[in-house]
């Protein structure tokens, strides 16, 4: 990827603080996963464990200059707390605005893209695709099981003009979240493998599961599942959201 700073907050309708001539090309969330630091635009995330924001001085020192936070790292002088020379964009929500990049960026490719969700075996399914045909076509894929609300994002900022084809994972653990992933996405294939009992806390029902990981699939020309799973046939032959698809399975 490659966007100025300055386009990033454009994108993500944050407020641009510090140097504006920044170039940006490569996304990170996790410091420890810090490889070309002049170029990396760091999300300051805060989850339940850890926030973004305590790592920004560390990702400083080794070399970071561009930063996505919710809150300034210390004082609002020049960007701060011994920050200078570096480039803040301040955004209400550093996952949301991640998800604005990774939309935007996914628009400006025509690439074809194949999306894989279920409760087990999308790494497996996904790799079983890439060996097959790795030699035929240029592809982007998920690295490892990166399927969550942080995980698909990253995969598909991967993606550039060299790829003919995308491979991603996408994985929820309960509802409103495949609704976003499938606006990251954009996914042209979708495959549906297993519907189990894996997140399951979070729904009400086996059917409430399979419509929302089906969200995945409401614009795809083509979806490919198991018949053997009765709620996921149920949805994707009845419901008139998927009319236009065209539906293959196997049992």
């Amino acid at each position: 990827m490659n966007y100025t700073i300055s386009e990033i907050a454009q994108i993500t309708g944050g407020q641009l603080l510090g140097s504006a001539d920044k170039t940006v090309q490569h996304v990170l969330t996790d410091s420890r996963s810090l490889w070309y630091p002049v170029n990396t635009l760091f999300f300051a995330i805060p989850g339940e464990r850890h926030d973004g924001h305590d790592y920004i001085e560390e990702l400083y020192r080794q070399g970071v200059r561009c930063f996505v936070v919710e809150r300034l790292p210390a004082s609002d002088d020049d960007v701060d707390g011994g920050i200078t020379n570096a480039a803040c964009v301040l955004v209400p929500n550093a996952l949301h605005a991640l998800h604005q990049l990774a939309a935007q960026h996914r628009r400006r490719f025509m690439t074809h893209v194949i999306a894989i969700t279920g409760s087990n075996g999308k790494t497996v399914v996904k790799e079983w695709i890439y060996q097959v045909i790795h030699q035929e076509k240029n592809i982007v894929r998920s690295p490892r099981s990166h399927n969550s609300q942080v995980g698909v994002p990253l995969s598909v900022c991967l993606l550039d003009d060299r790829h003919d084809l995308a491979i991603f994972e996408a994985g929820i653990s309960q509802p409103g979240e495949m609704e976003r992933l499938q606006t990251i996405i954009a996914p042209d294939i979708g495959i549906f493998t297993h519907l189990g009992e894996a997140h399951s806390e979070n729904f009400h029902s086996k059917n409430e599961k399979a419509q929302e990981k089906l969200m995945l699939f409401r614009r795809c020309r083509t979806a490919l599942y198991c018949r053997d799973c009765a709620e996921v046939v149920g949805i994707l032959e009845n419901d008139p959201e998927y009319r236009a698809v065209s539906r293959f399975s196997w049992s």
